[in-house]
């Protein structure tokens, strides 16, 4: 097997990529000669996909766009070894963008890590910054019985075409894009600055678009800009309202300059008429290579179908656990989409070497998926018992895949210049006070969704979530004790995302305690088999306020010193650090 080194020296990277990846040597020996600016460093890093580490300033995480979710065994591969030889922690992320990052990497390391990764068709440019971010997809697309037609193939197309584009450089502020094919909101496109959504008109292929939405301090939901765009006219579309926004965007004031205070600004009728004028002058502006970008793509070529070893079921234990909560039953008759659970979106360079043996023996495709985890897709029926002993094997086959004990994450403060507190530890002690209770195992519970973010600005989307929380402090006489905003109530369908309400603020130690009271008194209340959120829309959020309200007192540091320490972070005081957040630039 290939080595890293065999595999970068074999490898012609893409020129730019090359150059840029020259430049940023330069910089870096500029830097520690003295002779480079800080903040131009840090502006030219952050547009290739690397930012600063809390408290370490030679220390950088690396985000790794994977194109449209997609990545290959060889991907795997080169990402394992990146991991192993220069994550200090070493361990690969999965994000809730279709990336995934590496942390604690040694700035003299950077470049190395640029170069393996680009050789296997993949990059860290416009990861960061004031740029169009990843454009995600639906993890389903091509594959599920919902869908009028595959979106990966524009998807794609749109990832090509705006990536080193001249008009996403300087943006008054980062921008995000995503795909959907299916009825049911997998992509989340609702809070994205662009949402494109699959429709048929006559037969012919198009679009909903919908643009506007975001999370952070002030989240807001995506309006509809057309109900039908035609397939030849996505690109110009998508390319007159990055036009717009980066000359109308509020380049004064950051926190007033996403998207969607400018969509709210002008209102959804006036910028709907810019944007059509705008394309206009794009279309009759368009240059040769602008026509050939924005032609309808070509049907993707069928998948290399695997031809694994014959083993429908498996005796091994926990088959039928997971086999319940793991399996996506695709259009394609035989086959099945399978979810592989990454506990907090991390998953270790030996886990990732497993994986891509075992995605060349039993799948078509490995894609990832906003849940944080990694997907094998057209896995034969016939294969599922041998594919689930491998995965055992591998440490890699964890049930309940996409349920309650499923658990999305921001990084938070362990390496976050602007997380409160650390996400990842509540993250591990609510999966560990769930996975002991009973009642975990409700379907009504198992259905709900639970999301973390170390602050405000919801990286870890707890807007969105059935329960959401983000991180937050309070003094305590002299002492600073970490807390929770719990949020219920979050969710989002084509065309609308309804966030959660504040229900009150929670001490760390206390969150796992809060949501099994949630979960009780949900499961001894529903009407008729009723679902978490249409009992949430019957007895309201603000209801649970009164029954969560003797958790929110703190006792002295004298009885219980353990409050005043962050979940993750035992034996420490907790004290909130801030410093210059990056993921705003």
């Amino acid at each position: 097997m290939a080595g890293l080194a065999d595999r970068v020296s074999g490898a012609r990277l893409d020129p730019a990529a090359e150059a840029e990846i020259r430049y940023l040597e330069a910089m870096i020996a500029r830097l520690e000669a003295g002779e480079e600016d800080p903040e131009d460093f840090r502006v030219f890093r952050l547009k290739n996909g690397i930012y600063g580490i809390r408290g370490r300033p030679e220390h950088h995480m690396i985000r790794i766009k994977l194109p449209v979710g997609r990545i290959t065994p060889e991907g795997l591969r080169v990402l394992a070894d990146v991991a192993e030889r220069y994550a200090e922690n070493r361990l690969a992320h999965v994000t809730t963008r279709q990336a995934v990052q590496l942390h604690h990497v040694h700035r003299r390391d950077v470049p190395k890590v640029l170069r393996a990764v680009n050789a296997v068709g993949l990059t860290t440019r416009e990861a960061c910054g004031h740029s169009i971010r990843a454009i995600t997809c639906c993890p389903y697309a091509g594959v599920s019985p919902e869908e009028p037609f595959d979106v990966t193939p524009y998807a794609e197309a749109a990832y090509r075409y705006f990536l080193r584009h001249p008009v996403g450089q300087n943006l008054p502020r980062k921008f995000k894009i995503a795909f959907e094919g299916c009825a049911t909101d997998h992509a989340r496109t609702p809070i994205h600055d662009i949402g494109v959504v699959a429709a048929l008109e006559g037969g012919k292929r198009g679009f909903r678009v919908y643009v506007g939405g975001g999370l952070g301090a002030a989240p807001m939901s995506a309006e509809l800009l057309e109900a039908f765009t035609p397939e030849e006219d996505l690109l110009p579309t998508m390319l007159a309202i990055v036009r717009l926004f980066d000359r109308y965007g509020n380049r004064k004031v950051l926190t007033q300059a996403r998207l969607k205070f400018l969509v709210k600004k002008w209102g959804i009728a006036a910028f709907r008429e810019a944007v059509r004028e705008e394309r206009r002058l794009v279309k009759l502006t368009a240059s040769g290579e602008d026509l050939e970008a924005w032609a309808p793509p070509p049907e993707p070529e069928p998948p290399r179908l695997p031809s694994p070893p014959k083993k429908p079921f498996s005796f091994a234990p926990g088959f039928d656990a997971w086999r319940r909560t793991n399996l996506f039953k695709q259009k394609q008759e035989g086959f099945y989409t399978v979810t592989v659970r990454l506990p907090l979106g991390d998953i270790t360079p030996e886990g990732l070497r497993a994986l891509a043996a075992i995605a060349e023996t039993y799948a078509a495709e490995v894609r990832s998926a906003i849940s944080q985890n990694l997907l094998l897709r057209f896995v034969p029926e016939e294969a599922l018992g041998g594919l689930y002993e491998a995965l055992l094997e591998a440490g890699l086959a964890l049930p309940e895949a996409h349920t309650l004990l499923d658990i999305t994450r921001c990084p938070g403060a362990d390496t976050c210049n602007l997380a409160i507190t650390r996400s990842r530890g509540l993250a591990q002690a609510l999966e560990a006070h769930l996975s002991a209770l009973p009642l975990a195992q409700d379907p009504g519970a198992k259905a709900i969704g639970v999301k973390i973010s170390g602050c405000p600005n919801s990286c870890g989307q707890h807007h969105i979530a059935d329960i959401g929380f983000y991180g937050s402090s309070r003094k305590v006489g002299e002492r600073e004790v970490p807390h929770y905003v719990l949020l219920l109530g979050g969710r989002t369908r084509e065309g609308e995302a309804r966030f959660g309400q504040v229900v009150g603020r929670i001490p760390a130690r206390r969150v796992p305690e809060a949501v099994e009271r949630i979960l009780k008194r949900y499961l001894e209340e529903r009407q008729n088999g009723e679902s978490f959120q249409a009992y949430l829309d019957r007895v309201g959020a603000a209801s649970f306020k009164p029954l969560l309200q003797d958790l929110q007192e703190v006792p002295p540091y004298e009885e219980a010193p353990e409050f005043y320490q962050d979940l993750g972070a035992e034996g420490e005081a907790f004290s909130v650090q801030l410093g210059r957040g990056e993921c705003a630039v």
